[in-house]
C-alpha cells in the first residue's frame, strides 16, 4: 500500500507537462483535451486503451500508455492528475509518491484549471444530471452566452462532452461519486458552484454509499459549499431535496410539479415529436416551451434549466430557442437505428426510479406501438439485491420485459445478489407483464429475433456495453428484413 505526501496535493506554480492517470476515462479523456487546448503538453496512461476514447485520443495527438508502471512518469511531468479508476496498489501510483511529484484528482484538476476563473453552475442529484446539464449548456451556447463544461455524456449540439468557451459560466455535471483513493468525498464537492440543481436523491452507489443516510451528509456538504449570494434550484417535489435544501445558506427556488413551488409546469403534451408545457412561476403563467426529448421527468429538468437561465437575465424566448433545438445526449433515448420497421433504443437507466421514468416517457412518446425493455443490471447497485424488490414496479410501461442475467460480485453470497430470474417470476405473478430472464446477450438476441414485428419499439437498458447488443440487434433486423 502507498501513501501520498498531502504537501504534494497541490498544482505547483510552474506547468509545463501534465500527465493523466486513468486517461482513457470518459471525464479524463475530455480533461486532457482541455489541457491540450489550453497549451499544456500531455501525457496519459490507462490499462484499457481502446476505442472509441483511443481514437479520441489519437486524434489529438495525446501519447497514451497502456498499462500502469513506473517508466510513464519519465520525464518526470511537472503534475499528475490521478484518475478515480486508480488504486493504492497501482504500481503507477506507487512511483509517484516515490518520485515526490505534485498531483490533483480530476476533479481538483478540473477546478484549478477550469472551473476558479469562472462562474459555476453545478447540476447534481442521483437522475437526469447529464441530461439538464446537456440542456443548460446548449441553452446557453444558443443564448450566445458561450459556455465552458464538462459532462458525462456527447452532448450531440456539440459532439464532445466537452467545450472550452470564452463566456463566464462552466456548466458542470456534479457527480456525488467518491474523488480518488486518497479523497474518498464526493466529486461535487470540488466545483465551487454558485449556483446549483438538485434534481433528485435516491439511494444509489452502494459500492462507496452505506446508506441513504450517507448520501444526504454528502449532498448537505455540497450545499454548504454554496455562497450566501448564491441561488439553488431544487426539486422540491422530492421530500430528500426538499430536507436538504432547507438547509441551503442562499436563495432557494423550487421547482416539480406542486404550483406551490416558485416554478413549475402545466399542460405537459407531446406533439410533433416535441415535449410542449406551460412554465408556471409563483403559480402564474410565464412562458411557453418545449423540448425535443420525451417524459415527465424530461420537462421537469428542462424546468429548472429555464430556472437558472432566469437567473442570469436570458429572455423567455431564448430559453425556449435553446431547449426546442436540443438534439439530445448520447445513451439517454438514443434511436440507434429503425430497421424494418423495428425502432431500437439505447438508454443508460439502470436504477430502478430511472427505468421507470425513462419507459413511461418512451410509452408516451411511441403511442400504441408495443414497447420491450431489454435490462441488464451492471452497476454494484443494481447487481445487488437491495433494489430486487423496487424493480418490480419499475416496468409497468413495457408489454414485455427481457432480463440478462448479471455477472455476479466477488465475495458476495447468492442472497446479497439481484436475480433477474426471480424479477421476471415476480413480474409475472404481480404485474400480470410478460417478462423472461436469460445468461447471455447472445440467448437474448436469438429471443428478440423470434419475437419482434413491425412497429416494436425496442428500448435496451444499461450503464454498460452490453455487449454491443445495439449494433448486433439492428444488423440481425437487417438481414431479415
Amino acid at each position: 500500500m502507498i501513501t501520498l505526501l498531502a504537501d504534494l496535493n497541490v498544482a505547483p506554480e510552474k506547468i509545463q507537462h501534465i500527465h493523466l492517470m486513468g486517461i482513457c476515462g470518459t471525464g479524463m479523456a475530455a480533461l486532457a483535451g482541455m489541457l491540450q487546448h489550453s497549451g499544456y503538453v500531455v501525457t496519459g496512461s490507462d490499462s484499457h486503451v481502446y476505442p472509441p476514447m483511443s481514437l479520441f485520443l489519437g486524434e489529438l495527438h495525446i501519447p497514451v500508455q497502456n498499462g500502469y508502471r513506473a517508466e510513464n512518469l519519465q520525464p518526470v511531468p511537472d503534475l499528475v492528475i490521478v484518475g478515480n479508476v486508480i488504486t493504492r496498489k497501482n504500481p503507477e501510483a506507487a512511483a509517484l509518491a516515490d518520485l515526490k511529484i505534485p498531483y490533483l484528482s480530476f476533479p481538483q484538476a478540473l477546478s484549478h484549471f477550469f472551473i476558479a476563473s469562472r462562474t459555476s453552475l453545478v447540476i447534481a442529484g442521483t437522475h437526469g444530471k447529464t441530461t439538464t446539464s446537456s440542456l443548460l449548456a446548449t441553452a446557453l451556447y444558443t443564448a450566445g452566452l458561450d459556455p465552458t463544461f464538462m459532462i458525462g455524456g456527447i452532448v450531440r449540439e456539440f459532439g464532445t462532452n466537452f467545450r472550452l468557451g470564452a463566456g463566464k459560466y462552466f456548466v458542470a455535471e456534479g457527480d456525488e461519486y467518491d474523488t480518488a483513493f486518497f479523497d474518498k468525498e464526493s466529486k461535487f464537492l470540488h466545483y465551487r458552484p454558485k449556483v446549483a440543481v438538485i434534481t433528485s436523491i435516491e439511494f444509489d452507489h452502494a459500492d462507496i454509499f452505506a446508506d441513504l443516510d450517507a448520501i444526504k451528509r454528502s449532498f448537505r456538504k455540497f450545499v454548504a459549499l454554496l455562497p450566501h449570494d448564491g441561488l439553488l434550484i431544487a426539486n422540491l417535489d422530492d421530500q430528500n431535496v426538499a430536507e436538504i435544501a432547507a438547509e441551503a445558506p442562499c436563495t432557494v427556488e423550487g421547482y416539480g410539479l406542486n404550483p406551490d413551488h416558485t416554478w413549475s409546469v402545466e399542460n405537459l403534451r407531446i406533439e410533433g415529436g416535441l415535449s410542449r408545457f406551460t412554465v408556471l412561476k409563483d403559480g402564474k403563467p410565464w412562458s411557453p416551451m418545449a423540448v425535443r426529448l420525451a417524459g415527465r421527468y424530461n420537462c421537469l429538468n428542462s424546468l429548472a434549466v429555464c430556472a437558472v437561465m432566469h437567473h442570469l437575465g436570458v429572455d423567455p424566448v431564448e430559453i425556449d430557442k435553446g431547449l426546442s433545438s436540443f438534439a439530445g445526449v448520447k445513451r439517454r433515448q438514443e434511436v440507434r437505428g429503425i430497421e424494418n420497421g423495428i425502432t431500437v433504443i439505447d438508454d443508460f437507466a439502470h436504477h430502478p426510479t430511472a427505468v421507470r421514468e425513462t419507459l413511461q416517457g418512451l410509452k408516451e412518446a411511441y403511442g400504441d406501438h408495443r414497447l420491450i425493455a431489454v435490462f441488464e443490471p451492471r452497476t454494484n447497485s443494481s447487481r445487488r439485491s437491495i433494489f430486487q424488490r423496487d424493480y418490480v414496479s419499475a416496468f409497468d410501461a413495457a408489454a414485455m420485459v427481457v432480463l440478462r442475467e448479471p455477472l455476479p460480485i466477488e465475495g458476495m453470497s447468492a442472497e446479497e445478489l439481484f436475480s433477474s430470474a426471480r424479477l421476471a417470476e415476480d413480474l409475472v405473478k404481480e404485474r400480470g407483464l410478460q417478462a423472461e430472464s436469460y445468461p447471455s446477450t447472445d440467448a437474448i438476441l436469438a429471443r428478440l429475433q423470434s419475437i419482434l414485428r413491425e412497429g416494436d419499439v425496442v428500448a435496451i437498458l444499461s450503464n454498460g456495453g452490453f455487449d454491443n447488443i445495439h449494433t448486433r440487434l439492428i444488423e440481425q433486423l437487417r438481414i431479415i428484413s
